[in-house]
């Protein structure tokens, strides 16, 4: 069928009919996948890539122009402006995400096969009218995705992580594994990374702990960061790393890298999966190891989920003050178990009591930050291990989130409020020259 048959589709599409919407949507896909071949076979691919990405756009929109007219296709001004961006989207960028991606106020981009989009804005998830050709044209952006960072799907690996040129973080499965046609998702990468002012401004903490916050970082305490996903750990862990002074040399330890550090002297490193014939593979334990021997004065683990935790607990306990990570867990005290649990991966014969021990001196503070009913994100929990209390470890809350209940408008109430405890640390932030007032412990002091 030419693009001019193509055409009549699309105008008897439009006419009144109670499916109109679907059959205009299936029409145009029609369209712009065969205006997309059409133009794959005039073009000089050669010529093209000598091209600059602008020299390039402005030549495909000149040929889908040429092609509308030599098939004379008539279609109004505006539905030829989103032709035009379509195809160049197609050609250059990764389809009808592209929008998307374009979109500062899209957080995460959920695919669920070629037919529904999910988007999630201000922390809800909405269903967006974008939407694919069909799965193959899918599984084509997955795998210019992919290839772009040296990785592969298919069959043989159905399962696959990457990263956009933005840094935003990909996962992609597809059959036999997603039943129904390949899954795409994307945790987007914000361009500017919130601030200390923004958290402030969002109330996802109050400027005493924000106060505290800063003395730990520049009082290179070792700071455990726990949540669940899509709660805000990697924010945060990226707004305490600008405490730490510009001198200092940070080595950054990630499955797929996005911290953001603002700090001239920083190293970055990321694991690799395995190639083809399953050799390669590069992990988070033999990165911490490695950047051991890169002379750091902190190290930056992005997530703790393996036997990288022993390792990580041994630098921190052998002059890496100041070092942080986060981890997946529900509370703090779930989270210094699932250190504990995944210490034991290491094959090592290290009793429950030892493995504590060398928890509570590597670990001082542990946070908890989670994404409360409403999309906001908060640190609901800020706590001091303090050392054993025989086979327990010890832990004192020194500020804490509690929530009310819910405004008829959906948002959650609650108020921020200190504990009263004076924390230990706090003889160790005058020792840095940051030390905090004491009235910044005061639980008289409420934030709603």
């Amino acid at each position: 069928m030419s693009l001019r048959e193509r055409l009549s589709v699309t105008e008897e599409a439009r006419q009144p009919a109670p499916d109109a919407p679907a059959l205009a949507a299936a029409a145009y896909q029609e369209l712009k996948k065969s205006m997309h071949q059409t133009i794959l076979d005039r073009i000089d691919l050669e010529r093209l890539k000598r091209l600059t990405a602008e020299q390039f756009k402005h030549e495909l929109a000149l040929l889908v122009q040429r092609i509308i007219e030599d098939e004379r296709i008539v279609l109004n001004q505006h539905e030829r402006h989103s032709l035009v961006l379509d195809i160049q989207h197609e050609m250059l960028g990764f389809g009808p995400l592209e929008p998307l991606l374009a979109d500062p106020g899209v957080s995460d981009i959920l695919v669920n096969t070629c037919s529904r989009v999910y988007v999630e804005r201000g922390g809800r998830l909405e269903l967006t009218d974008v939407t694919f050709n069909d799965n193959a044209h899918l599984m084509k952006i997955i795998e210019k995705i992919v290839s772009r960072v040296g990785r592969r799907v298919d069959e043989s690996s159905p399962m696959v992580d990457a990263r956009l040129p933005d840094g935003s973080r990909v996962n992609a499965i597809i059959p036999p594994l997603a039943i129904d046609g390949p899954i795409l998702s994307i945790r987007r990468f914000a361009v500017q990374p919130l601030t200390v002012q923004n958290l402030l401004d969002y109330r996802s903490l109050t400027p005493p702990m924000m106060e505290v916050l800063q003395a730990l970082g520049q009082a290179k305490v070792n700071i455990l960061i726990s949540g669940g996903t899509g709660s805000g750990k990697t924010t945060m862990l990226n707004v305490l790393s600008g405490f730490i002074p510009a001198a200092e040399r940070i080595v950054t330890i990630e499955d797929a890298a996005e911290l953001q550090m603002r700090q001239p002297h920083v190293v970055r490193l990321e694991t690799r999966p395995p190639n083809i014939e399953g050799k390669g593979e590069v992990n988070q334990r033999s990165l911490v190891r490695n950047a051991l021997r890169m002379r750091p004065d902190r190290i930056i683990l992005g997530e703790v989920r393996g036997p990288e935790a022993l390792d990580m607990l041994q630098a921190m306990n052998t002059g890496h003050e100041g070092s942080l990570a986060t981890i997946h867990s529900n509370t703090p005290r779930d989270a210094l178990a699932r250190l504990e649990n995944m210490v034991g991966m290491t094959g090592l014969n290290l009793t429950p009591r030892a493995t504590r021990q060398q928890i509570c001196s590597a670990v001082t503070v542990v946070m908890q930050v989670s994404r409360l009913t409403d999309g906001t994100r908060k640190l609901v929990s800020l706590q001091e291990i303090t050392g054993m209390e025989g086979d327990v470890i010890a832990m004192h809350e020194i500020f804490r989130y509690e929530q009310r209940g819910v405004a008829a408008d959906g948002k959650v109430q609650g108020r921020f409020s200190a504990t009263g405890v004076r924390p230990r640390f706090a003889d160790r932030l005058r020792m840095f020259g940051a030390a905090v007032a004491d009235s910044v412990f005061d639980p008289d002091r409420i934030f709603e």
